[in-house]
């Protein structure tokens, strides 16, 4: 472990929490992607009730979240096909190479009403190959590769109430965002 959470990623996701003056204390959380735990970590050491921890991986999640009671493993388990027990007060996504359009529809079918979605936008992985430079998105084109995305926000009936740029970079040094999406009235869990 590098730092206080399993993974760079519970750094990303604490700025955004901060950023957005968001609390998930006593909130039940679903984690889209878990991977190591990055975000499953912060969101337990920031008091989250329960988290349902998704990956499609097996045996990834950090030993530590494992064999915490609060956090419940789903492995091997595409997050755009889960079913959860419950209904979520929060759902946190880093799903690599999954676009948003896809994730965000499944993370709404998860959502009590009044719930949140907390994103981390990766404009690579949204971006078509030719526009990428060994693998990144130059920084100037970040821009032009996520408008269309916020646009298409309304029509999946989602608002984006914060966006705030990740303090770690991704992979190759490539620019993440981290978007904070609240449902319209009478959609979340649908």
């Amino acid at each position: 472990m590098t730092g206080p959470f399993v993974s760079r990623g519970g750094e990303k996701l604490h700025h955004a929490l901060e950023a957005f003056s968001l609390s998930p204390a006593g909130l039940v959380c679903a984690d889209l992607g878990c991977s190591t735990g990055g975000f499953t970590d912060c969101l337990i050491q920031h008091g989250a009730a329960r988290v349902y921890a998704v990956d499609r991986g097996y045996g990834v999640l950090a030993a530590s979240l494992r064999s915490d009671s609060r956090v419940v493993l789903f492995e091997r388990t595409d997050a755009l096909r889960v079913h959860l027990p419950e209904l979520v007060n929060l759902v946190t996504i880093d799903a690599g190479w999954t676009r948003q359009a896809l994730i965000l529809p499944a993370a709404v079918r998860l959502l009590a009403p009044g719930g949140r979605i907390l994103t981390l936008v990766k404009p690579q992985y949204e971006a078509s190959a030719d526009r990428l430079r060994d693998g990144v998105l130059p920084d100037e084109q970040i821009e032009s590769v996520i408008a269309p995305i916020r646009a298409s926000l309304a029509a999946m009936k989602l608002s984006l109430l914060g966006e705030t740029p990740s303090p770690i970079r991704g992979q190759g040094g490539n620019q993440e965002l981290l978007w904070l999406i609240a449902t319209a009235p009478g959609t979340a869990g649908s």
